[in-house]
């Protein structure tokens, strides 16, 4: 693989790598990456879709790296860790009182958040970086907002008095030096996909975890409007001299609000007649206003540099809902939906209420000319290849046959030794209504047998609880939910337990390392097909359908085939690892689809019979 990325980089040609776990991919990329960097002298970039993964990579992996290399480099190797302004300690905040707990709380008696935001306070005198992943102990993020700021939230270096002290400059100077850059998707998604740079100049690119590549260039690459943002923007307007536009604003989202309560939910595929003329008049109403309090008076910027930076995000925000409105409005001047490039669709979120999105059907166009044109990128991950190949990630990706090489590194281990996959064909098909109590029998026998030491993965939230509320009083061991407590406390806890198990969703399929034998049995409730009512994912096996191919297999089965790959990749995190993988869905052995989303998974020995399986969890437990 250090080979392969070694001659990608030299060539100027693309590269996918699959590597499984512990091949030790991290350090087969970095070190051609330290050679390219040191000599060209450009940076090169470091993207991962995890803050683990970049923890790992910053904090162990590359300090390990430049001592060993330190002997054979003409200087030492140097590397940085670039994220989001929200991610540090705003000293302005600090400077200006905001962050005084007691002030914020209120002076009888601190709250816990209060208590907080005290510790945060004294941190910050304290920390060289202000990286919130450097304090030691974390905070609530309630607390965390206190003390920072997002990018439009930001003064500018230029406006803000604190900005030679600045955390997040100084994080931006130290990139700007480094030979490689650490950052996540997001970043990586705004430097390629907007106007200004917001990585060092670079060449070249390595994305780790690039199986999340397409959601999070998804995610950055969708808008969306919601009422409260138009009220709270005519209210920030209000204080910057809109001149009476405020109230127009105002007005129209009142409206707004009301039309929404009664507007289809899922996707739209045609304009809704009641919808377009208040969309139009939401548009201008919108210009109004940004029109009304984009240039500031004479002297604010010296003056009053606060309300001049309040100012500057404030109409680069009213600019993004009015571009919102035009990109909304422009999907529906191709009448035919299969034609569409944008998807518009209207969903219900807890305490946001009604939410219109749009979003790209596909992010290849947009990859294949703002990242893959201006620089050679290597995509690695444990997972890439579906249906065993990589054909279905170069396609999301915009990299047709021929422009990019590849390379399936294996792994250390032999699944087949290591591993059962257990389908059990004797149980139900999954249905609407929940966890059969067949279903429900067959994973207590199977964790009684492995003893705990069970990982159950579940394709929704009611699933997950349904299953640990049937279980607690039936078993003898402990079993932990996800959301009773943080992801990380609670892998921690299932970790230092071998008799406990853990359960939960999608977090879990991909952001567990548990080696050892705390983790025997990795069971999946179903096949994780996307829901029929995610309009994004709908659309795009919609538009594949359309264009002559199964959008049934290019969407819905690589969407699970991905995810049962992770999924089934917690059992084997180590050379001595040994367990069972069970899918509790009895379509994986008896639909055709099943042999494409095994062939998506590590390799190991499968069965039916549960006899074996039961033997096998007992004999582990025994040593």
């Amino acid at each position: 693989m250090s080979e392969a990325v070694a001659q990608a980089l030299a060539t100027e040609r693309h590269l996918a790598v699959q590597a499984g776990t512990g091949t030790g991919k991290s350090l087969a990329y970095l070190v051609p990456a330290a050679a390219h960097a040191i000599n060209t002298g450009v940076p090169v970039i470091v993207s991962t879709a995890t803050i683990a993964l970049q923890r790992q990579l910053v904090g162990r992996d590359l300090p390990r790296l430049a001592k060993a290399l330190e002997p054979h480099l003409p200087r030492p190797l140097s590397f940085a860790i670039l994220k989001g302004r929200s991610n540090y300690v705003c000293l302005n905040k600090l400077a200006t009182g905001e962050a005084d707990g007691e002030a914020l709380i209120g002076e009888e008696e601190l709250s816990a958040v209060g208590q907080e935001v005290r510790r945060l306070s004294e941190w910050a005198q304290d920390t060289d970086t202000g990286d919130r992943d450097d304090l030691e102990e974390g905070v609530s993020n309630l607390a965390w907002r206190q003390l920072s700021v997002t990018a439009n939230e930001c003064l500018g270096a230029s406006r803000c008095p604190q900005a030679e002290e600045c955390f997040a400059e100084a994080a931006r100077r130290a990139a700007r030096e480094a030979d490689i850059v650490v950052t996540n998707h997001a970043l990586l998604a705004i430097d390629a996909l907007a106007d200004i740079d917001v990585l060092p100049q670079h060449d070249a690119v390595i994305i780790d975890e690039a199986h999340e590549l397409d959601g999070r260039i998804t995610g950055v690459a969708t808008n969306e409007l919601t009422a409260n943002a138009l009220v709270l923007a005519a209210r920030r307007a209000a204080k910057l001299g809109a001149e009476g536009t405020e109230d127009g604003l105002l007005g129209v989202a009142e409206d707004w609000t009301v039309l929404m309560e009664s507007a289809d939910r899922g996707r739209w595929t045609h304009l809704p007649e009641d919808v377009a003329g208040p969309l139009v008049k939401l548009r201008d109403s919108l210009w109004s206003v940004r029109t009304a309090i984009h240039t500031a008076p004479e002297g604010e910027a010296a003056n009053d540099p606060e309300t001049n930076a309040e100012r500057h995000h404030l109409s680069q925000h009213l600019v993004e809902l009015h571009d919102t409105c035009v990109r909304i409005l422009a999907v529906f001047d191709t009448p035919d939906p299969a034609q569409q490039t944008d998807v518009v669709w209207l969903a219900d979120e807890p305490r946001r209420g009604a939410v219109i999105r749009v979003a790209p059907l596909s992010v290849a166009g947009l990859l294949k000319t703002r990242l893959f044109a201006e620089s050679t990128v290597v995509l690695t991950s444990a997972t890439l290849t579906v249906g065993g190949n990589f054909r279905a990630m170069a396609a999301s990706w915009g990299l047709p046959a021929g422009s990019y090489d590849q390379l399936d590194a294996g792994t250390p281990f032999d699944p087949r030794k290591s591993g059962i996959l257990y389908v059990p064909r004797h149980l139900p098909e999954p249905g609407r209504d929940g966890l059969a109590p067949e279903t429900l029998e067959e994973l207590k026998d199977l964790i009684m047998a492995a003893g705990g030491r069970t990982l159950g993965l579940f394709s929704s939230r009611r699933a997950a609880e349904q299953a640990t509320e049937w279980m607690r009083p039936r078993l003898p061991m402990d079993v932990l939910c996800q959301g009773e407590d943080s992801t990380a406390n609670l892998i921690a806890k299932f970790a230092a337990n071998e008799h406990t198990c853990l359960f939960g969703t999608l977090t879990l399929w991909q952001g567990v390392d548990v080696p050892g034998k705390s983790c025997s049995l990795v069971v999946m409730d179903r096949i994780p097909f996307p829901r029929p009512d995610d309009p994004l994912l709908q659309a795009r096996k919609e538009a594949a359908d359309a264009a002559g191919r199964n959008g049934f297999m290019e969407v819905a089965a690589t969407h699970a085939a991905l995810l049962m790959a992770q999924g089934a990749g917690r059992l084997l995190r180590h050379v001595d690892d040994k367990g069972v993988v069970a899918v509790l869905d009895t379509r994986l052995a008896t639909k055709r689809y099943g042999s494409f989303l095994t062939n998506s998974m590590p390799a190991l020995w499968p069965t039916t019979d549960k006899k074996t399986v039961i033997g096998a969890l007992q004999r582990l437990v025994a040593r």
